[in-house]
Parts: C-alpha cells; sequence; structure tokens
C-alpha cells in the first residue's frame, strides 16, 4: 500500500515550561535537559473527537478520496472519555464515511499497529482505501501534581488515507508483558458480587526503565527490519521516530551513526502526543515540502505494554489542495 493524505489536528492551548514551573516543582531548564520539550498543546476548549474529525478531514482532502470511498476506519486510541462506543465509531458519521471501523490501543506504537493491520487488508482484498487516525488526549491520564509524567505529554490528532499501492517495504511489530513500568488504571463500577475498592490510578512511569526499554527495543527493531530488506542506515533518507523523548531519539540516532537532519522532531513544541506523534511529524513535513517523491523513511515507536513498531516505505509526494487567503 502507500499513503496518499495526510492531516493533522492541535488543540488551540499552548502550554509553556515557565507556565508548568507556576504550580509544579520543575523548571524550565529542567524539563528541556532532560527531555527537549519546550511547550506542548492541551485540550482545553475542543474535544479530542473535534480533532480526530479536522485531521481526518485534512487525510481525505489531501487524498482526494471521498469519505464515501474509505473502505474501513481504523482509529488508534489509548483512552478517551467514552470506554463505549469507539472513537472510530464517534467520528464515522460526521467524516461521511459508511464502512466498518474500530479502535485499536497499540499504546504509542497504534500507528504503526494500525498501518500493519491496514496493509494485511488491502493486501488480501478486503480494502482498497482506508482511513487511519491517531487521536490521543494523554494529558488527560497524568496527575498534574506530580512533575514525572505531566511535564511529558500532550495532546494531538493525526491521520493518513492509504490504499493500493508499493510504497510500504516491510513492517516488524513487537510485544512483550512489562506491565509494570507504564501504566494507567481506570476504576470499573462496583457489583453485588465484587466490592473491592478501586480506584483511578493516574499514569505511573517508571522513567528510567522506561528509556531503557525504548532504546533497546527500538534499536532491535530498526536493526533487524534494515537486515531483512538488506539495507544500512545510511540508506534511510528519513527517520520519524515517535516523538517521546529527544534523549531517546539521539541514543538511537549515535547507535545507528547517522546526521541529525535525518531525525526531524517536533516534540520541542508539541509534546509527547502518543500514537499521534508520528502522523502529526508526517503531515508537518509533508506540507512544508521536505518529505520528497522517493524518499526512504523508517517509522519507529515504543508504548506502554511493553509495545514496538517499525515500518520501512518509499513516499511519494502528496499535492495539498491550496488554502484560500480567506480563511
Amino acid at each position: 500500500m502507500k499513503i496518499i493524505g495526510t492531516g493533522s489536528a492541535l488543540p488551540e492551548k499552548i502550554v509553556t515550561n515557565d507556565m508548568l514551573a507556576g504550580f509544579l516543582e520543575t523548571s524550565d531548564s529542567w524539563i528541556t535537559t532532560r527531555t527537549g520539550i519546550q511547550t506542548r498543546r492541551l485540550l482545553s476548549k475542543e474535544t479530542l473527537s473535534e480533532l480526530a474529525i479536522t485531521a481526518a478531514l485534512a487525510a481525505l482532502d489531501s487524498s482526494g478520496v471521498a469519505p464515501s470511498e474509505i473502505d474501513y476506519l481504523i482509529c488508534s486510541n489509548v483512552a478517551n472519555s467514552y470506554v463505549t462506543p469507539s472513537m472510530s465509531s464517534i467520528i464515522l458519521g460526521p467524516l461521511g464515511c459508511c464502512c466498518p471501523c474500530t479502535d485499536l490501543n497499540g499504546a504509542c506504537a497504534g500507528f504503526i499497529y494500525a498501518l500493519d493491520i491496514a496493509d494485511a487488508f488491502i493486501k488480501t482484498g478486503r480494502a482498497k482505501n482506508i482511513l487511519i487516525v491517531a487521536a490521543e488526549e494523554p494529558s488527560r491520564f497524568c496527575n498534574w501534581h506530580e512533575r514525572e509524567t505531566s511535564v511529558l505529554f500532550a495532546d494531538g490528532a493525526g491521520a493518513v488515507v492509504v490504499t493500493e499501492g508499493d510504497g510500504f517495504r516491510d513492517f516488524r511489530v513487537t510485544a512483550d508483558t512489562h506491565t509494570d513500568v507504564l501504566y494507567y488504571k481506570r476504576a470499573m463500577e462496583q457489583t453485588p458480587y465484587d466490592r473491592v475498592d478501586e480506584r483511578t490510578q493516574p499514569l505511573v512511569m517508571q522513567g528510567r526503565e522506561v528509556f531503557k526499554l525504548a532504546v533497546r527495543a527500538c534499536i532491535k527493531d530498526v536493526d533487524i527490519i534494515l537486515q531483512k530488506n538488506g539495507l544500512s542506515g545510511d540508506d534511510i533518507d528519513m527517520y520519524l521516530l515517535h516523538q517521546a523523548n529527544l534523549r531517546i531519539i539521539d541514543s538511537i540516532r549515535e547507535h545507528l551513526g547517522q546526521q541529525k537532519d535525518k531525525f526531524p522532531t517536533n516534540l520541542q513544541k508539541y509534546g509527547n502526543t502518543s500514537s499521534a506523534s508520528i502522523p502529526i511529524l508526517m503531515d508537518e513535513m509533508s506540507r512544508a515540502g521536505l518529505l520528497k517523491n522517493g524518499m526512504r523513511l523508517l517509522l519507529s515507536a515504543f508504548g506502554g505494554g511493553f509495545v514496538t513498531g517499525a515500518a520501512i516505505l518509499d513516499w511519494s509526494e502528496i499535492k495539498y489542495p491550496e488554502v484560500s487567503s480567506d480563511n
């Protein structure tokens, strides 16, 4: 398959490190040095479904595929206000799509998991055009009285339209049970037969362990997928990695012996938007003309579980509709 349309949407509210330092025991220097993040976008006036719809419509518009021509909608989402119906069900109608839809929780690797599933559907002839939306609000998982997680996460949505083609060369997705290093637990309702006093547990992250797991797992994924396809690190034009932490990205880059300009980042201004981070970065770069026709890209992400994903694709340039000066 190949990507023929991209879109993204971010909340209006910009929160700086200094703003967080106003109520947390932290500072701009502490956050920037450890993460690379300087500002982030947080939901305030908008809803996550509104961001998802905006990103999806932009992807559809740039793809030239009508909503009625979408055969499947996959939404990558860790959690939102609804347990049911799914986020994909909520946005399906407003988008004008009439097709099967499903959510998947692949944590921060969810976008690559969704691409892998879409590729299988297209290869088997089950679908021709698939819309993938990654919509995340991890800021709602955090304890905002603690700096360990609240300074990292932000909200946003990214989307792509994929169709038949020869863009993707290979995928690698993995999972290994390490649930104690990164988790968010929501309380369930009590029943007459189970009166355990459950309480929601805001996001818990063992920072050092997550760092080590992320670097080790991503390096392994990248090494294996490159070797499997007879490629070296030099054969990749751009590495689009999950935008979680600049130090993690730098560790992977140094292992591969590559230049910084092959590892674009936007976490400095957007923070960690979970599975939405790669499609947001992809849309931003594509619309800026930074992804050229024939460029070979490597995607890599990691997330709670512990899950990882990697993919190699050859990029096809997308022609975006001109924006009216009246807008």
